[in-house]
């Protein structure tokens, strides 16, 4: 099993230094290069403090000059807010400036609250429309010269300027929990990025599930790369273990808030709401969060991770943005890298 890390420039609240936010992020994914982790993503998120990820490419273009081996991805760009031919030479320009280091993820949106502002009109569900457009356009341009004539998109004969390196493309991925997506992915020669949120290693489960019904469904396919996603904490002391449980349920109090688009946002600081009050409100108690999320000490962390080796996942994602303080998620990546990744064969 390999390992990516994903992690966003985060602010949980003002007082906090947003060069300190940068200049940790930056150390983190530097960890993450020297220790053995294979791919490290960035989101794609507007006018929100808690993901400060306004253009991908970019804060990918600024880990590439930081960075020797790691491969960069975005995970994911949405693709409603951009335009192909923008989007294909934004990504091959990175290709390039990289060394051919991109993994190039895209996805439909999942706020509805950055709907109402990035396209106002467009429902969130009915965006994943756009990207299954868009895939095969941005393909066509890296390409060569290519016009299209789609529901979303028209435009005469265009190309992508740059090409990039990775012939004919980059490696592709989706973020995929219905099984129309995984069909997709199959078809289409996509990996896979899931997450299963705070649920049990079940989720998981049916995730893989679903992949196996998309190959049975489309055989001749290749299987795809199977990456699952969780918030990840590696402490040294058993007796830690609510440190990151409240971490988590502040920030998730923040996701609940914005998934749900229940306003609340001041200053680009979404309220947390609380959990209590919900009707998933069991997804979100102490002990739950502990045993379904990658929280633990090493030898905790290891024993949940080969549950997901032994189920069939390619990668594991280290989610590192969980409103964690910035020493707590320092030390979890120094023991992560130190007695978790030798443990799976890598460095």
């Amino acid at each position: 099993m390999k390992f990516q890390l994903a992690i966003n420039m985060e602010r949980v609240h003002p007082d906090i230094e947003m060069g300190e936010v940068a200049h940790h992020t930056l150390e983190m994914v530097q960890m993450a290069d020297a220790g053995g982790f294979d791919i490290v993503w960035a989101a794609e998120h507007h006018a929100l403090e808690m993901t400060i990820a306004p253009n991908p490419f970019q804060i990918l273009t600024w880990w590439a000059a930081h960075t020797s081996r790691i491969r960069l991805g975005t995970a994911v760009v949405v693709a409603p807010y951009w335009h192909p031919i923008n989007l294909a030479g934004e990504a091959a320009l990175l290709d390039l400036y990289s060394g051919g280091r991109l993994e190039f993820g895209i996805g439909s949106g999942a706020y509805q609250r950055e709907f109402d502002r990035m396209f106002p009109g467009l429902p969130q569900n009915e965006s994943w429309k756009y990207m299954q457009e868009m895939l095969p356009v941005v393909k066509a341009l890296w390409q060569g010269d290519y016009a299209h004539e789609g529901e979303y998109w028209k435009f005469p004969l265009a190309t992508s300027v740059p090409k990039p390196i990775q012939q004919p493309h980059p490696p592709i991925w989706v973020a995929a929990r219905a099984p129309i997506t995984y069909d997709y992915a199959v078809k289409n020669q996509c990996n896979i990025l899931s997450w299963p949120l705070t649920r049990p290693m079940s989720e998981v489960e049916t995730y893989l599930g679903r992949l196996q019904s998309a190959l049975e469904d489309n055989p001749g396919q290749e299987r795809p790369i199977f990456a699952a996603m969780r918030h990840t904490c590696v402490y040294d002391r058993e007796e830690d273990w609510m440190v990151p449980v409240e971490a988590a349920m502040r920030q998730l109090g923040q996701f609940e808030n914005l998934f749900k688009n229940m306003g609340g946002v001041n200053n680009g600081f979404p309220a947390m709401i609380d959990l209590a009050t919900i009707e998933n409100r069991d997804e979100y108690n102490p002990q739950m969060l502990h045993e379904n999320l990658m929280f633990g000490t090493p030898k905790e962390v290891i024993a949940k991770l080969k549950i997901y080796d032994e189920l069939g996942v390619d990668h594991f994602t280290y989610y590192a943005s969980l409103g964690l303080g910035l020493k707590e998620q320092k030390r979890s990546m120094e023991l992560f890298v130190r007695d978790v990744i030798p443990e799976f064969g890598n460095p």
